[in-house]
């Protein structure tokens, strides 16, 4: 079987010219401020908004003819919905998005708009995960999971190919953690492709099962709290793919609060005229957190995606500003 680093190469090959690379702008007020040489992966401007786009267009590429025959079955809350929606659409392969009945209209509608069948079923994200994966299972279908799939994560870790492309001397990158396929991937790549590259995982102190999970040395469950971070947020599977390779590549952890991830959204928004989601800020904050430590240095900030309610980005610059 083909190590992870060989599947994201291979990914970082196979998805192109649908998944384009993103840029990797340096933050002039950012720089500035913080004393350091700070740097953006924009993949909030991918297509769909969010890093998600990645590991599934590599999911749905390595599913193939197969894929086109049955149709794809997934569950989401809506940035992985619409990454895989689209995967589909480009392929000709028909998509299947389970939601919970929780989740926004705003998302629901984008992940339509983008032609995959959507199915709402009672409660919230737990819910829609199980029934898609009974329903794959039932009907012989894939199911593309989120982040518990080494071809998500090789997806995932074609970002991490990129920085080292795009800038082979960086010190460090910050990334927000969830189910860990993003970190995991990034994390991989950078381990090969530039050692010296400290990558850091941070989490909202609201939701930090897989940072949980690694002080343990085995996946447990965690009371979680609302957060604007909601992206990243939500159990980790037991066995998951994502937890040895977490335990191998992240070498610093990180938990911001609410207010600090509102005001790095805000810090965004005034310095670079862009709306990141609260996961995006969650990175961002970890950076402004551990600025001491990383002055002179060159360092990069993931801006995972853009998909924020109006309502909710209002709300967090309001909470920034008091």
């Amino acid at each position: 079987m083909a190590s992870l680093l060989e599947r994201i190469m291979d990914a970082h090959r196979g998805i192109r010219p649908d998944v384009p690379v993103s840029t990797l702008e340096r933050s002039r007020l950012l720089s500035d401020e913080l004393g350091a040489d700070v740097w953006l992966k924009t993949e909030h401007l991918m297509p769909t908004g969010s890093f998600k786009v990645r590991g599934s267009a590599n999911k749905i590429r390595v599913l193939g003819e197969a894929a086109k025959r049955t149709g794809v079955i997934t569950a989401s809350t809506g940035n992985h919905g619409q990454g895989v929606a689209r995967a589909g659409k480009l392929a000709d392969v028909g998509v299947t998005v389970y939601v919970g009945q929780t989740t926004t209209r705003a998302k629901m509608a984008a992940i339509e708009a983008l032609g995959a069948v959507l199915v709402v079923v009672p409660g919230g994200a737990l819910d829609a995960e199980v029934e898609a994966r009974r329903q794959a299972e039932k009907r012989g279908k894939p199911y593309v999971a989120p982040y518990n799939d080494l071809d998500t994560v090789a997806g995932q870790g074609t970002l991490g190919v990129e920085l080292a492309e795009q800038a082979p001397d960086l010190d460090a990158v910050f990334v927000c953690v969830g189910g860990g396929g993003l970190i995991g991937g990034v994390g991989t790549a950078l381990k090969a492709l530039s050692p010296r590259t400290r990558v850091v995982g941070v989490w909202p102190a609201a939701s930090t099962c897989l940072l949980d999970s690694l002080k343990a040395g085995r996946i447990v469950e965690t009371p979680e709290q609302p957060t604007l971070s909601d992206g990243s947020t939500g159990a980790v599977e037991p066995g998951s793919v994502t937890f040895p390779i977490c335990q191998d590549v992240i070498d610093e952890t990180l938990t911001v609060s609410e207010d600090e991830i509102a005001r790095a959204m805000r810090r965004i928004a005034e310095g670079e005229r862009w709306m990141v989601e609260g996961a995006a800020g969650v990175a961002v904050a970890g950076l402004v957190q551990t600025a001491e430590r990383y002055r002179g240095k060159k360092v990069a900030v993931v801006l995972c995606g853009r998909n924020v309610t109006l309502a909710t980005f209002l709300g967090a610059m309001a909470r920034a500003e008091g």
